[in-house]
């Protein structure tokens, strides 16, 4: 039997693999001086008030987005070394039901120090050439976006 160290928690955050009604994936085109654009899925972290993942993930999406979605099943998780212990986000698959950008309260959109949060929806078919962050997910999805888009929740049928 091997030894195994524990590596403490430190932060816990969820985050969406959504998609909207033409199967585009609805990401965050992130900008900061001296840094490459990049995108990133919707989300952010756990807070002691939420009730779940999922109404976690519903309250991100609003204050980042002014998104309501559909959360369906957990993805995945992804973890990574974060002050001095390790973060680890929930991936779950979700259907965008709208937007409202009146609705974001997220700090993202009042600290200009924090850089661009740009909405961009971008087609399966192009993923490939965008620099989504983690890469981990970013594979996931072109590995699985068949499956994803055929079991996403409450999709018109």
């Amino acid at each position: 039997m091997t030894s195994t160290t524990m590596v403490p928690i430190v932060r816990r955050s969820v985050r969406a693999v959504l998609f909207d009604d033409d199967a585009r994936l609805v990401t965050i085109k992130r900008t900061k001086p001296g840094v490459a654009p990049y995108w990133t899925t919707a989300g952010g972290g756990i807070e002691p008030g939420d009730i779940s993942r999922e109404a976690a993930l519903q309250r991100e999406l609003l204050e980042e987005l002014g998104a309501r979605i559909v959360v369906g099943q957990q993805l995945t998780l992804v973890t990574s070394a974060a002050d001095g212990g390790q973060s680890v986000q929930y991936f779950f698959a979700a259907r965008l039901i709208s937007i409202d950008v009146s609705l974001r309260s997220g700090n993202e959109h009042t600290d200009a120090d924090r850089g661009g949060y740009e909405l961009e929806r971008i087609p399966l078919d192009e993923l490939a050439r965008y620099d989504l962050k983690p890469t981990k997910i970013k594979d996931f999805i072109l590995d699985n976006s068949t499956a994803l888009l055929t079991d996403l929740p409450g999709a018109p049928r």
